[in-house]
């Protein structure tokens, strides 16, 4: 593996999810302070999903039949230009059109930054650049909103809005700065009817999880854990002020003790990948963090929360290197970019489900209950999970040496 390469890359995406995580701040903001509705400001959360189904649908195989590299830069320039205007509108309406343009550029370059991701890196190295990648987005988690929080004190909403834009920016010359994986990548006719083409790359995907059903039930099993997952964290404000009975400011210590959690998870299993097999990060890593949620579910302290948080937080870096790496390892690169979009479309529906699904739940029942049930389904998932890793014969899906 090139580190110098890789480095470059991390670089680009750390500053990239950075500026992300400060934008995420402000724009929630800015909507605010325009609109003085919470309900707009609920419309940002759920454009995104939103878009993924709109988008992925037939992002996938252009995706996989046009040049990644190219992808990744236009689609930074985008979000760049988009994030940009932002201040200069003073519709709220146009805002949530650019915001739109901006979802969809995100629809290609997250797929797309996967494919380029797996050609870039080496079989044999993706299991500890994962790790490291998990160490950049932990890092960008904890250190984002306090350069957001220090940029309101000394500036404005608008500056770092700028600033999210410069980042995407940054992106882009770093993935420039990088080898093109492509060269050689071959044009395959397109029919002449686009309804075709997105048929049968919608049959690719479909064949390969009949064929490959052992690799879509594990996967399958990581993102229903994920929804749970998010489920519960779309409800967390008010289950901890609400029902453990816990103050705004324990509530913005807790989530920083989750972060530096999962931020020392990352280098821990960085500093250790070598002797962690795929299988131990997944296995683990989904137990673990379902016991985390569990401790989380049914506290009634602000001990009892952090030491949830804390487990979650820790463990969610080994779930999401393992996992990320299990991926690569075991999708076809010629059809990672279809595979990745179908996958959002299936998850974004599932998630605006499951999300408008909890707080009709949390009207009904107590919010304790809901979530004691969603972390039980978790414990459930992550047990069927480990059932599923110790299965004879299916050590080649794990392999660390070799592609199939």
């Amino acid at each position: 593996m090139n580190w110098k390469l890789a480095s470059l890359l991390l670089t680009g995406i750390g500053i990239s999810r950075l500026g992300d995580f400060i934008y995420l701040i402000a724009i929630n903001l800015l909507v605010y302070e325009m609109t003085g509705s919470a309900a707009a400001v609920a419309g940002l959360w759920i454009l995104g999903p939103i878009t993924s189904v709109l988008t992925n649908s037939w992002s996938g195989g252009m995706i996989d039949r046009n040049n990644k590299r190219k992808l990744m830069i236009w689609t930074d320039i985008v979000r760049a230009s988009g994030v940009a205007l932002i201040p200069f509108i003073g519709n709220i309406g146009f805002i949530y059109a650019v915001l739109f343009l901006i979802s969809i550029a995100k629809a290609f370059f997250m797929p797309a930054s996967t494919t380029y991701i797996t050609k870039l890196v080496p079989f044999e190295s993706r299991k500890k650049f994962n790790s490291i990648n998990s160490l950049v987005t932990s890092g960008a988690f904890i250190i984002g909103p306090a350069i957001a929080g220090g940029l309101f004190l000394v500036g404005t909403i608008e500056t770092a809005i700028f600033l999210n834009a410069a980042s995407f920016v940054f992106s882009a010359v770093m993935i420039w700065l990088l080898p093109d994986m492509d060269k050689e990548l071959q044009q395959v006719p397109v029919k002449t009817s686009a309804y075709e083409t997105l048929r049968d790359d919608w049959n690719r995907v479909i064949q390969f999880g009949r064929r490959e059903a052992f690799i879509i039930s594990v996967y399958g099993s990581f993102l229903a854990f994920g929804l749970f997952s998010l489920a519960m964290d779309s409800q967390e404000v008010v289950f901890i002020q609400d029902v453990v009975g816990l103050k705004e400011a324990d509530y913005s210590f807790l989530v920083s003790i989750s972060g530096i959690g999962f931020a020392l998870g990352a280098l821990f299993i960085t500093a250790v990948s070598k002797m962690l097999s795929i299988k131990q990060l997944m296995g683990f890593g989904m137990l673990l963090v379902a016991a985390g949620y569990i401790i989380y579910a049914l506290a009634n302290s602000f001990m009892m929360v952090a030491i949830g948080f804390t487990i979650l937080g820790f463990f969610n870096a080994f779930s999401s290197a393992g996992y990320q790496t299990f991926y690569q390892n075991n999708v076809p690169v010629e059809i990672m970019g279809r595979m990745t979009s179908v996958i959002g479309v299936i998850q974004s529906i599932a998630q605006i489900v499951l999300l408008l699904g909890i707080g009709v739940l949390g009207d009904i029942f107590p919010l304790r209950y809901t979530i004691v049930l969603l972390s039980g389904f978790n414990l459930i998932l992550s047990l069927y999970l480990c059932w599923q890793l110790l299965k004879p014969g299916k050590q080649q899906y794990f392999s660390e040496t070799s592609a199939l």
